[in-house]
């Protein structure tokens, strides 16, 4: 929460964005990986999660990071 906050106040405010894109994959990236779409700010390159049927870019729920941050901590197994 902190971080959103000193954002706001000196970060970046992110009010350029790309076209939003679509990735089809396995390699997503983390604002891909909510909706699986994502646009990019034209200031500070961060990628936020973008929803084609809302029309707008959606934030997170707990349990969604919750999910994202399982994939990232399992190892890859070797065949």
């Amino acid at each position: 929460m902190f971080h959103r906050v000193l954002d706001a106040l000196l970060g970046c405010w992110h009010a350029r964005y790309s076209f939003p894109i679509t990735i089809k994959g396995a390699n997503r990236g983390h604002a891909a990986f909510l909706t699986g779409t994502y646009v990019v700010c034209l200031d500070c390159g961060k990628e936020l999660p973008y929803d084609w049927e809302q029309m707008k870019i959606v934030r997170a729920k707990k349990s969604q990071l919750a999910a994202v941050g399982s994939f990232s901590t399992k190892e890859a197994s070797s065949l």
